[in-house]
Order: structure tokens, then C-alpha cells, then sequence
């Protein structure tokens, strides 16, 4: 996460804009991230106001911070969203990078449950056409069968180590994360595809055509983009 005090104003500013599009009554999926954060905070604000919804968190991260700031919570067995509030690692239109929190498996269920997606960024995640690397959520034992994948699609894999801590990063799932980088992605949808079909990878970062709107903040407002 950025510390300048420009990033997070606009991470502030394009969280709160989503957050402020929740109606009464609604069912809120939480992502997972710094920019969310600032949503689901103000969506805390909101409940402590009277305003009446329920969330339903990606990861440990949300849920805790969702119970901290006082939203009612529920499942996808309970509701199903009717909007979604998440970041992106990158973004080139509505196609995006996620998972640098390692939720992106989650994540991506939430998601694509919605009956919207509203996707906060700030402009520094924004790129003409996508080339972060691509996280893929893997079962432990499948990694070498999927870093050979990964090369055999063009890309180099990297198993993600945990900070303060010796080891790997190990999602709230209980799997591996491969940082798998590609160089510049002409075609988004085919490369999720490849990386879908892999026997043993459980989720990738690709979020091909699924944001509905983006709230994009930079220093001194929010920029508005529906598809």
C-alpha cells in the first residue's frame, strides 16, 4: 500500500464515492485492500447513520474490519449481493488484475455473484493494456504441474514468500499463490481461459469483463467509468 498522502486521498476518495451508490437495503460484497478499506469504512459511517445493509466479506481482512466499523454480515448461502464493492492491482477498462492480497479466489466469487461490480482504484493502477503479474491461487502440491503451465503459456511463475514470516504466503484457503508474469496480455480472456482449464489451480487474478463501473480517484475528484 502507498503511503503518500496524494495516493491514499484518492484511494479515500474513490472508496467513498462506490460506497455512497449502496441504497438501503442492499447486500454488500467486501473486497479486499486498502482502497475497499476506505468503502467499507464509510459504509460504517453509513450503518452507524441508519443506514440498513448487509456485507459479505472476501477475506479475513474484510470480515474483521467490517465487524470493527459496525456492518451487519451474512453469506452466499444467506443473500445474494446486489453490488460489490472491490479494488484492482490494474486495470485497462473494465478487464482487471487482482489478488495482491492473495483473496482473489473470494474475491472473485463475490464478484461475479453481484448484480453489480463497482471496482475502486486510484489512477496509478490504471494501464492501456494489462501486464501485472497474474496471481493464480494453487493447491500445494499441484505447484510444480502449474509452473510448468505457466511456462508452457509464456509465462515466468514465482511462488509468493510471506513477509515476517519464513515460508509462503498461504491464502485463507489454505493454498499457494504463483505471481506469474506474462509482459504485456494482448488477449485477457484467452489467457484466463488457459489458466482456468489447469488441474490444480484454484483461482486466477484475471477479472475479464466484470467491472460495471469504475471509481477512479486522483487528487482532486473521482472520474466515473460504466461499461
Amino acid at each position: 500500500m502507498k503511503s503518500t498522502d496524494g495516493s491514499d486521498a484518492a484511494k479515500r476518495r474513490a472508496g467513498e464515492a462506490a460506497a455512497d451508490r449502496v441504497d438501503d437495503g442492499m447486500v454488500v460484497g467486501l473486497g479486499t485492500g486498502s482502497t475497499t478499506a476506505h468503502a467499507i469504512r464509510a459504509l460504517g459511517r453509513a450503518v452507524d447513520a441508519g443506514l440498513d445493509v448487509r456485507g459479505i466479506p472476501t477475506s479475513y481482512q474484510s470480515r474483521a474490519l467490517a465487524r470493527e466499523v459496525g456492518i451487519p454480515l451474512t453469506t452466499l448461502d444467506e443473500a445474494t449481493p446486489d453490488v460489490a464493492i472491490d479494488g484492482a492491482d490494474q486495470f485497462a477498462g473494465n478487464d482487471l488484475v487482482k489478488g495482491g492480497g492473495a483473496a482473489h479466489a473470494r474475491e472473485k466469487v463475490v464478484d461475479a455473484s453481484a448484480d453489480r461490480l463497482l471496482v475502486v482504484a486510484d489512477e496509478s493502477k490504471r494501464a492501456e493494456r494489462l501486464d501485472h503479474p497474474v496471481p493464480v491461487e494453487v493447491l500445494p502440491d499441484a505447484v510444480p504441474t502449474v509452473e510448468r503451465a505457466v511456462r508452457e503459456a509464456g509465462g515466468e511463475p514465482t511462488l509468493r514468500t510471506a513477509e515476517r514470516k519464513d515460508g509462503p504466503v498461504v491464502t485463507d484457503n489454505g493454498n499457494l499463490v504463483l505471481d506469474c508474469a506474462f509482459g504485456t496480455i494482448d488477449s485477457p480472456g484467452d489467457l484466463a481461459t488457459t489458466l482456468s482449464t489447469q488441474p490444480g489451480g484454484v483461482e486466477h487474478g484475471l477479472f475479464v469483463g466484470l467491472a460495471d463501473t469504475l471509481y477512479v480517484g486522483s487528487g482532486d475528484g473521482v472520474r466515473v467509468e460504466r461499461y
